[in-house]
């Protein structure tokens, strides 16, 4: 069994406007949570720090916690808040 799981991120407002890309793949270690998808781009691109304990996660099309683990193929989405009507 690898060690390393592939998932898909796909990016809302502020890390859309981070990261540059609506979507990206990124690499784990086996077992990771959600919530280290997050940790991860705020290591790359520190600006969004702001929105570390206001991002509500979805994986799978389903809001989860950021304990949840995630299996190799999973589909994460970042959800930080947004403003306008």
């Amino acid at each position: 069994m690898s060690d390393q799981i592939k998932v898909m991120v796909k990016l809302f407002a502020a890390y859309q406007e981070a990261c540059g890309v609506p979507a990206l793949i990124l690499h784990l270690p086996s077992g990771a949570a959600v919530g280290q998808v997050r940790d991860r781009l705020i290591e790359q691109y520190p600006e969004l720090e702001q929105w570390r304990d206001v991002t509500r996660f979805g994986l799978n099309l389903q809001f989860v916690e950021p304990g949840a683990v995630l299996q190799d193929g999973d589909e994460v989405v970042l959800i930080p808040p947004v403003s306008g009507g």
